[in-house]
């Protein structure tokens, strides 16, 4: 399994230079909020996704005052051999180099180095729109398979050239007939391979929130989807004079959206904050195993203030699943180092330790 040696960040949000290396197995970072520890995880993550894990612009990961950052990252790989990457982003540009060699195409990248982030921005996926979870889906998925990340970026960019027809009024029928069998052509795996996903994510949410919770409530997950209804390309021709009223295309799998309950109610309206963050963990556990058996190897596991809101029943479940077999390197960030150091020693001898304050680390020996 690709392991993270050293990582150099440079001019990433509050991190104006940092070199670091850690241990194979658990790494723990801790400091007050605000200091970088998060920071230091998106880091992480940017190597592994080539963008940060939260919805935002490239620019605004720029520390104040720069015109770009960088991050490199030396890993283990699981050939038993080093490889060096890198990234570069800057004003117009993200250019990934592995090995000295510059990455063509950044997607080719995408799963070479698995990740699995669990933070605070969770929440999106049960409080926003299916937006979040759509891209929460193509998070997991795109590091898995390369066709279904060359499906999804194909039917997106056939999207937004069909929806720039229907903005600008001026509707070619022949070409819409074109557009609407090259999406369906796309779409349709897509749609298959989240319904998979769902169905093989499903029983593992709900083992993951079982030992977390004790077994209190039920939990499950859902796939929507208009595909569940019809072909694509009849669900767009059917769909036409409302499309060339309201002017952008309303089926497809950009409207797919997956539905999260407790006890058979949505989880948004009926969850406490304690039942959201046990299952949101347990998604990200069960996106964790997933990947794990789908690679045969463990992902880097980043677990950015996961004890929040969670009382030490549950918290006591969840650290019993990482000290569990099958777990790779982890990195785990928390306020309180006292609790975060009582946590680690009781799991492995095989730790190390980083204390954070304006966005500088050290690692305590």
């Amino acid at each position: 399994m690709p392991t993270l040696k050293k990582i150099v960040v440079q001019d990433f949000r509050n991190i104006a230079f940092q070199e670091l290396s850690f241990s194979p197995n658990v790494n723990c970072i801790s400091g007050n909020n605000g200091e970088g520890k998060t920071n230091l995880l998106d880091a992480i993550y940017y190597l592994s996704m080539t963008k940060s894990a939260f919805p935002a612009p490239d620019r605004y990961n720029w520390r104040f005052g720069t015109e770009g950052f960088t991050i490199g990252g030396t890993y283990l790989m699981d050939n038993g051999l080093e490889s060096r990457f890198s990234i570069r982003v800057g004003e117009g540009e993200k250019k990934l180099v592995r090995d000295e060699k510059p990455c063509t195409r950044i997607s080719e990248h995408i799963g070479v180095l698995p990740v699995v982030m669990v933070s605070p921005g969770d929440i999106a996926l049960v409080s926003e729109s299916g937006e979040e979870r759509r891209r929460f889906v193509n998070g997991v998925l795109s590091q898995m398979d390369r066709s279904y990340l060359a499906a999804v970026q194909t039917y997106n960019r056939l999207l937004a050239q069909r929806n720039k027809m229907l903005k600008d009024g001026n509707v070619d029928w022949e070409l819409m007939d074109v557009f609407d069998a090259r999406m369906a052509a796309a779409a349709q795996p897509a749609f298959e391979a989240r319904k998979r996903f769902s169905e093989e994510l499903r029983p593992v949410v709900q083992s993951y929130y079982k030992l977390i919770s004790g077994g209190s409530e039920e939990v499950s997950v859902e796939y929507r989807s208009d595909l569940a209804k019809a072909p694509l390309e009849e669900l767009l021709r059917a769909g036409r004079e409302r499309d060339q009223v309201l002017r952008f295309t309303g089926s497809g799998i950009q409207r797919d959206d997956f539905l999260f309950t407790l006890d058979g109610h949505p989880i948004r309206r009926c969850g406490s904050q304690g039942q959201q963050k046990s299952f949101l963990v347990s998604l990200k556990f069960a996106q964790y195993e997933i990947m794990r058996e789908g690679y045969g190897y463990a992902p880097i596991l980043l677990l950015d203030d996961v004890f929040d809101k969670l009382d030490m029943t549950r918290i006591g479940n969840l650290i019993g699943m990482v000290a569990g077999s099958g777990f790779g390197q982890i990195f785990i960030t928390d306020c309180n180092k006292v609790r975060l150091s009582g946590i680690v020693d009781r799991i492995t001898d095989d730790r190390a330790y980083f204390d954070t304050a304006a966005g500088v680390f050290t690692k305590v020996e």
